[in-house]
């Protein structure tokens, strides 16, 4: 679930990089594809892919799919999905494919998973092919893209506040922003736009079960992945092998209980991730608190101190930014630093104190682009917004977004503010999907699924994961102990030991059972992790921009 107010989690400069995905076969779906939104099912041949090293010398293989924009037609206009593939590691010993989506929505898989692949435990490594790829309207793949080029999407963002808008003329300019993207969206391509939702992307992914030959899937999503996984395994209960939801989403949150009426709350609001945000800021500042300035830079000696020093920058910074970064942008670059523990929190701590001096910060390095064609596309909030906006409920009137602030800021603090107005560019969409999924969430699947909560995340609270494991019909909560956003960029080897046994031979952990980190946070054993910060690790809103046309992560 970030980062300047839009949606998808990733560091800007469009950092990212993108390819290609599977094999093939040319079955026709018969019942395979029976929906269970009652939409029609005409057999669809599985996609076609030529597999090729994705640049020379590289270890992953790219390919591009084509499939249907709307399967419900499928002789109608087609698109294209890129994908991307590692190869089992362990020779003789593979046991098939583990398809992998990186969160977002926007999440570019054919960039995050090669950053994020050696996150993955090594036994997972050496028994299956790992595929992503990126759904459709995102990055490399058939995409969203309102703006005529990079300099009028850059133009577009420096209109408006980072972070989110203070005061009531930034409220103002925020809200004519949206407004203007939602009118260039529906010129620019208004028949993708009602065709890019989670169930259409759960068929896609069907489709590519398809393509590399297996009778059934296996999967492991994060973030906004969890809700394809749910949704995929409501649609096609009977082809799931296995599947690992880590950091998870209410489904019932997300689809406003299936509600046709006006929502009173957004998304992420009904989600609680203005409160889980606000608990993970408040660990953060007692663990920072509790450590010496030499593991924690921001730290005042005790925990008390350490929250009103923050308290105190917070108001400083309302009254005068430094350089570029302003109260709002730094709070979004606080939530979204949250992400990733290490070495994301001592990075955050060096930041808050360069600004406590009154120093500009300097830049995180970003990790090296992956091995693959196009590692920087084009990743704009539209595309995010395209899934969000159509099909998760959200306040129509734009006047309504700084009531929920000020409420939601009063039971969650500075970072109430930044995911009331994360789905602000939901008020004025021009779409809804023609295909939404909005339940049952209890179909018996052929197989159950793994559950993985965190109990501090500043994105998907440990909440949802209960929520999520008790909507399933066959369900198991593994509960981690520990801090940030997804397990798999949050190292367990618990957590990890559990998923491979469950996906590698099917066993579920016992009931209730809890893991912790291996690395407490503000650790001298601290390791930096290998990939995946760049893109923010499966995140849903957006990445700050500090000021107009500056990047200070």
């Amino acid at each position: 679930m970030p980062l300047i107010p839009g949606f998808v989690a990733r560091r800007r400069r469009d950092a990212a990089a993108l390819a290609a995905l599977v094999t093939c076969s040319n079955v026709l779906i018969g019942q395979d594809l029976a929906a269970a939104d009652g939409m029609p099912t005409p057999p669809v041949p599985a996609p076609q892919l030529d597999w090729r090293p994705c640049v020379r010398g590289s270890e992953f293989d790219c390919a591009t799919a084509k499939v249907p924009l709307d399967y419900g037609h499928p002789d109608g206009r087609a698109i294209q999905l890129a994908v991307i593939k590692r190869k089992a590691t362990g020779p003789g010993r593979r046991i098939g494919t583990l398809f992998f989506n990186p969160g977002g929505p926007g999440g570019p898989g054919t960039v995050q998973m090669p950053q994020n692949y050696r996150s993955f435990p090594r036994e997972v490594r050496e028994r299956f092919d790992i595929v992503s790829w990126d759904p459709r309207g995102v990055g490399n793949s058939t995409a969203v893209n309102c703006f005529a080029g990079p300099r009028e999407a850059a133009d577009w963002r420096a209109s408006k506040a980072a972070g989110f808008p203070v005061g009531a003329q930034e409220r103002t300019a925020f809200i004519a922003a949206y407004q203007d993207l939602a009118r260039r969206c529906q010129r620019r391509d208004p028949e993708l736009l009602r065709h890019v939702s989670t169930a259409d992307t759960a068929r896609d992914l069907d489709q590519l079960r398809r393509a590399v030959g297996e009778s059934q899937l296996t999967y492991q999503g994060i973030s906004y992945g969890t809700m394809l996984g749910a949704t995929y395994a409501n649609l096609f209960p009977g082809k799931v092998r296995a599947m690992v939801l880590d950091s998870t989403i209410d489904p019932q949150a997300w689809t406003h209980d299936a509600s046709d009426h006006a929502p009173q709350l957004t998304t992420f609001l009904r989600m609680g991730s203005d409160r889980s945000a606000a608990a993970t800021l408040d660990q953060f500042l007692t663990l920072c608190g509790s450590a010496t300035t030499g593991h924690c830079a921001f730290s005042a000696g005790g925990t008390k101190a350490t929250r009103d020093k923050f308290d105190q920058l917070m108001r400083r910074l309302r009254k005068r930014p430094v350089g570029m970064w302003t109260y709002a942008g730094t709070v979004g670059d606080v939530v979204n630093s949250l992400y990733v523990v290490h070495p994301g929190w001592t990075e955050l701590a060096g930041r808050l104190q360069d600004l406590w001096r009154g120093r500009v910060p300097r830049r995180s390095p970003l990790p090296p682009a992956p091995p693959v064609p196009h590692p920087q596309p084009y990743l704009g909030e539209e595309q995010a917004a395209a899934v969000v906006c159509a099909e998760s409920p959200n306040p129509r009137d734009p006047r309504a977004y700084h009531a929920l602030e000020e409420a939601s800021a009063a039971r969650a603090g500075d970072a109430g503010r930044f995911w009331t107005w994360a789905t602000a560019g939901c008020a004025p969409w021009p779409a809804v999907a023609a295909n939404r999924y909005r339940g049952p969430w209890n179909e018996p699947t052929a197989h159950p699924v793994l559950v993985v909560g965190t109990t501090y995340d500043p994105a998907t609270p440990y909440k949802d994961a209960q929520a999520m494991a008790e909507e399933l019909a066959n369900a198991r909560l593994l509960t981690h102990h520990g801090y940030g956003h997804t397990a798999l960029i949050n190292p367990s080897s618990c957590i990890k030991a559990h998923e491979s046994r469950y996906l590698i031979d099917g066993v579920l952990p016992p009931a209730g059972t809890t893991c912790r980190p291996d690395t407490p946070p503000f650790s001298r054993s601290a390791r930096k992790p290998i990939g995946g910060v760049a893109t923010g690790g499966g995140g849903m809103p957006r990445f700050v921009r500090m000021g107009r046309g500056a990047d200070p992560t």
